[in-house]
């Protein structure tokens, strides 16, 4: 991820009204502030961001328990209450420029980076930050959305010609009468649609507007690329290299395009070096895992790009004082 704090969008109050569902009520239970709304911009790390949809999705579930939450906001989407990236979707002439153009913008708006094949047909993938899974309303929401995009942008009824799911819900009925099509079980969320409904032309399609939000988009994008220090940067390039088993400053580098010279000097002028971070974002993952309760040891280690169990229960006691065994104790 480019950045670690990500825009969560004023006009999103209008969304909870129209689904009668609490502002105040989601924000406490996410534990945020009271006067988030009142805020610009509105900002969010990622734990953050997570809370405030596990909020809205107990919030939803208290205020209407039969209801699917991620079809309902489905079918109260519309082009005026989302942020400038989205509006900018339903400017584009047809869903696949819609979805390169959303997957360019993205880091904006939210935790996550999508992946856009055109080779066949067009699909959408979805990559979370990893070792923190996305909120179940979020995720479903997500791909919820781009049918909601499609509908709207084409005032066709056009649906996914299929959809996976890592975590299938308890009840899919709803979702599927929604989508159009069965949700099975995959990794990376992805949601494609045939070719031919990737070039329906959207009805919403307008170059003037376009022309207008883009350069401030490319501004932001930008603006958010360089606000984020180099420590965190590695950081956020860790993530994604540690669990493919390299924790190597050159695994870092290829994917900062960098040298580890100039990576080691930009650290060490930020007070913090390559090994320090490595540390503590190993130490973090590390007690994420564990409190998940849902890998084993050896999991974890290998995860955390160790080449044995032992050599991660030495480093976690050098972190910590104590062993992985002792926190999971703790936790579960």
């Amino acid at each position: 991820m480019a950045g670690e704090r990500f825009d969560l969008e004023p006009s999103i109050r209008a969304l909870l009204r129209d689904l009668g569902i609490s502002t105040a009520r989601v924000l406490r239970r996410a534990a945020l502030p009271a006067d988030l709304f009142t805020r610009r911009p509105i900002e969010l790390a990622v734990p953050e961001y997570y809370r405030f949809w596990d909020a809205l999705d107990a919030e939803g579930r208290a205020a209407s328990p039969d209801r699917d939450l991620a079809v309902t906001i489905g079918n109260a989407i519309s082009a005026e209450l989302f942020s400038p990236p989205i509006f900018a979707a339903f400017c584009s002439p047809d869903l696949s420029t819609a979805a390169q153009r959303l997957a360019a913008y993205k880091p904006l708006i939210g935790p996550v980076r999508l992946d856009i094949d055109t080779a066949d047909d067009l699909t959408i993938t979805y990559e979370w930050p990893t070792g923190q899974a996305p909120p179940a309303l979020l995720a479903t929401t997500e791909l919820v959305f781009w049918v909601a995009l499609a509908r709207i942008a084409t005032r066709e009824h056009i649906g996914p010609a299929r959809v996976a799911m890592p975590s299938l819900p308890a009840n899919r009925i709803p979702l599927e009468n929604y989508l159009g099509s069965r949700v099975r079980k995959g990794t990376g969320d992805p949601v494609t649609f045939t070719a031919a409904d990737a070039a329906r032309p959207f009805l919403t399609q307008n170059d003037q507007m376009w022309r207008v939000f883009a350069p401030g988009l490319r501004r932001r994008l930008t603006d958010l690329q360089a606000s984020a220090t180099v420590a965190e940067r590695v950081h956020a390039a860790l993530v994604e290299t540690l669990p493919a088993g390299d924790p190597s400053i050159t695994a870092v580098t290829n994917q900062l395009a960098t040298s580890a010279r100039t990576l080691q000097r930009q650290l060490s002028q930020e007070g913090t070096s390559y090994q320090a971070i490595l540390a503590s974002t190993r130490e973090n993952l590390a007690r994420h895992y564990l409190a998940s309760g849902n890998l084993r040891t050896s999991e974890i280690a290998f995860l955390l790009g160790y080449n044995d169990t032992n050599s991660f229960y030495r480093a976690f006691k050098s972190w910590t004082g104590t062993t992985p065994d002792a926190i999971r104790a703790t936790t579960a």
